[in-house]
Order: structure tokens, then sequence, then C-alpha cells
């Protein structure tokens, strides 16, 4: 691709799990939410939207060059919250959109450009071996994506996506913050990564 990919991050999940909103919880003196935007940034991509609930989290207000679009009822799940992004990225007739996670910090700028300039559809290795996020979907997914709901993403469009290319992540970069603990986890890896 010659073009940088719509760039879609959602953000509009409930948290139930961290038991109260994480994506301004501090990681390493930032907000979670900062670090994904950060590795955006860091690799070169122009500025997307962030897909939020009714209340947008705090830390966007660092970054005004990004969309807000709102999930009026997140407690739909994940698949809600892509739907709204498929819709915005056929609006703007986008060829393909990359669509990250806010509650994954570890992502690596490298990792990133090497997804927004492969071939579609391509998704990243999960710890189970399954296609997932971060992921980038071709134009044509888009209808399919739109129809989604509840808390599956693309991950059944992926896996049976002919011509999928699968890349595999650095260590580490698929940490997610779902509960308390994953801080610390996430802290540890990132200053392991200051020391490499």
């Amino acid at each position: 691709m010659t073009t940088s990919p719509f760039i879609a991050i959602l953000a509009a999940g409930r948290a139930s799990r961290f038991g109260k909103p994480k994506l301004d919880a501090p990681l390493a003196g930032r907000p979670v939410g900062h670090w994904v935007l950060e590795a955006v940034s860091s690799a070169g991509l122009p500025p997307g939207v962030v897909v939020v609930g009714p209340t947008p989290p705090d830390f966007l207000q660092a970054w005004p060059d990004w969309e807000r679009l709102e999930n009026p009822d997140p407690g739909r799940g994940l698949g809600s919250s892509l739907a709204i992004a498929a819709q915005e990225a056929a609006t703007q007739e986008a060829d393909a959109m990359l669509v990250l996670l806010a509650d994954m910090p570890l992502l690596d700028p490298v990792f990133l450009n090497e997804l927004a300039s492969a071939e579609t559809p391509a998704a990243t290795i999960q710890d189970d071996g399954r296609p997932g996020a971060p992921a980038l979907l071709p134009r044509s997914s888009y209808e399919a994506l739109q129809a989604l709901d509840g808390d599956r993403g693309a991950g059944k469009l992926l896996a049976q996506a002919p011509g999928l290319t699968l890349l595999r992540p650095p260590t580490g970069m698929l940490i997610d913050i779902d509960r308390p603990e994953d801080l610390a986890r996430a802290e540890a890896e990132l200053a392991s990564r200051a020391k490499r």
C-alpha cells in the first residue's frame, strides 16, 4: 500500500473487570490510553478516529487531532464499536482500516508500520495462534464489519479471509489492560524494553 490506512482505535469498553475507567489509569507516568496514540504517532502514521463511549476518557484531551466517534451503547460489546469504525471508514472511502485497541499500551511502532503497509487482510498472531488485533482490514470487509455486534470483533472474519497475512508481534506487545494487576505486567515490560 502506498497510502496510510484509516486508523481506528476502539476505546469504548466498560472496563468492568478493571473496576473503574482504565484508559486514564497511570502507567509509567502516562495514562494507559496515551500509549497507543503515542505508538501511532511514533510510527509516523496519521491521526484517525477513536471510538468512545458517552463519557470519553480524559487522556484524549491531549490529542485534539484525533476525531471521536461515539458508541452510544458500549454495553453491546466490542463488535458494536468496530461496526461504527467500519461505517466511518466506508464513508471516507478508505482502502483499508487499521484497527487498534486502546487498552494495549505496548504497541510497537515498527510493527505498526509493517502491519500498515502489509497486503490486506492482515492480522497479528495472538498468543493462542489465532489472528486478531491489531489488524488491517480491506474495504471489501466494511459491509460485514458494520453488521457486527456483541463482544466478538473481526476474529472470525479474519480466520475465514482468503490470503490472510499473519504477522508475529514482538515479545510482550499484546499485553492488554483488563485488570489492575495487568498494569504491573505492562510496567515490567516497559522497564525491560528500556534496558534493551
